[in-house]
C-alpha cells in the first residue's frame, strides 16, 4: 500500500495548498471575477486582448463590478482574475491527481473491496465540495457583490472533512494494529473544538469581521462590546452581527488553546515517542496559530493581510491534521 499512501499524502498537500489559494482568492476579493462555471474550456485563460476584454464585459454585468469596482480596468481585472483562476485550475488538477491514479490502482488489482468503497466516497466529497464553491460564487454575483458567508463556511468545511479523511484513510494504508495506547482525554473532541473553530475563522472571514475590533486582548477596552447579544434596531443588526462573530471567535480560540494544552500537559509522558513529539507539535501550532490570530486582527482595520490572513489559516489546516494524526495513533498506534 506504499503507492497509495504516497497518493493520498500528495492529495492532503494539494488540498491545504488549494485551501491556501482559496484563502487569497478571498482577501483579494478575487472570487467573483470569473462568472462562469465551465468545466471543460473554462481551464483555459483568455489569450489575446479582445478575449480579455469579452471577459471583463461579463464582469461588468455583475454585482460586484456595479457597486465596488466601477473604476476597474482590464488590467485591474487581470488582478482578481488570475488569483481566481488558479483557484479553479488547482482544484481542477486535483481531480485528475485523484482519478488517474485510482483508474490505475484499481486495473492493477492494487485496491480491496473495502478500499474501494472508501475511495469513492473521495470522490463523491470532492464533488460535493466543487459543487458548492460554484453555488458559493453564483450567490454573490447578483444582488449584494460578496459571497454569503454561510456558504462560503460550507465550502471550507468540505474541503477540511475531505482533507482529514485522506489524512486518516494514508494512516490506514499501514495496516495492521500493534498496540493501542493509553490516552487521557478525548482527542476525538479536541479534533472536533479545532474544526469548529476554523468553521467560526469561515464565517469571520465571509462577513469581515476581523475588520473590527483591531484591539487585543479586550474589544475596543471592553470584554463584550455594548450592543452585543442584544435587541437593536434594524439599522444596526449588521453591526451587532459581526461584533458578535468577532467575539465568539476569538473567545472560541482560548477554549481550544486552553482545551490543546490540558490534553498535552495529561499525557506528556503518555504513549510512543512519536506520540509524545505529535502532542507537543500540537500545542506548539496552537499557540503560533493564537499569536497569527492577535497579529491579523491588530493589523486588519483597513484590510486583512493577506499574508497574515492566510498563514492564520494554513497553520490552523496544519493543526487540524496534526490533530487527526494524533487521533488515528491513539487508536492505532504502530504505525512508523
Amino acid at each position: 500500500m506504499r503507492n497509495v499512501r504516497i497518493w493520498l499524502w500528495t492529495g492532503v498537500v494539494m488540498i491545504l495548498i488549494q485551501v491556501m489559494l482559496g484563502g487569497i482568492t478571498r482577501l483579494t476579493e478575487s472570487g467573483l471575477s470569473i462568472v462562469e462555471w465551465d468545466v471543460v474550456m473554462g481551464s483555459m485563460p483568455p489569450t489575446s486582448q479582445s478575449a480579455w476584454e469579452e471577459e471583463f464585459a461579463k464582469y461588468q454585468q455583475t454585482a460586484q463590478f456595479e457597486k465596488v469596482n466601477t473604476d476597474f480596468t482590464v488590467s485591474d481585472f487581470k488582478r482578481i482574475y488570475w488569483w481566481e483562476f488558479i483557484h479553479r485550475l488547482w482544484a481542477r488538477t486535483l481531480g485528475f491527481v485523484f482519478l488517474i491514479p485510482f483508474i490505475w490502482f484499481w486495473i492493477k488489482k492494487q485496491l480491496n473491496a473495502s478500499w474501494k468503497k472508501k475511495l469513492i466516497f473521495v470522490f463523491v466529497l470532492g464533488g460535493l465540495q466543487g459543487f458548492v464553491g460554484w453555488v458559493m460564487v453564483a450567490s454573490g454575483l447578483d444582488g449584494d457583490p460578496w459571497v454569503d458567508p454561510s456558504k462560503l463556511t460550507i465550502h471550507l468545511l468540505l474541503a477540511l472533512t475531505l482533507y482529514m479523511y485522506l489524512i486518516w484513510l494514508a494512516q490506514d494504508t499501514f495496516g495492521k494494529i500493534a498496540h493501542k495506547p493509553i490516552a487521557k482525554g478525548n482527542m476525538n473532541w479536541i479534533t472536533a473544538l479545532i474544526f469548529i473553530q476554523i468553521g467560526l475563522g469561515g464565517i469571520m472571514a465571509g462577513t469581515d469581521a476581523g475588520r473590527l475590533f483591531n484591539t487585543w486582548p479586550l474589544m475596543n477596552g471592553a470584554f463584550l462590546p455594548d450592543g452585543a447579544f442584544s435587541n437593536l434596531s434594524q439599522a444596526e443588526k449588521l453591526t451587532q452581527l459581526t461584533t458578535e462573530i468577532n467575539f465568539i471567535h476569538r473567545t472560541f480560540a482560548l477554549i481550544v488553546a486552553t482545551a490543546v494544552i490540558i490534553y498535552w500537559y495529561r499525557n506528556r509522558h503518555t504513549g510512543s515517542q512519536k506520540l509524545k513529539q505529535l502532542n507537543l507539535t500540537m500545542v506548539l501550532l496552537v499557540v503560533l496559530q493564537c499569536v497569527l490570530g492577535v497579529l491579523t486582527l491588530l493589523n486588519g482595520s483597513l484590510q486583512i493581510p493577506v499574508f497574515l490572513g492566510v498563514a492564520h489559516q494554513i497553520t490552523a489546516c496544519i493543526l487540524l491534521a496534526t490533530a487527526v494524526l494524533i487521533m488515528h495513533r491513539v487508536k492505532h498506534d504502530g504505525a512508523s
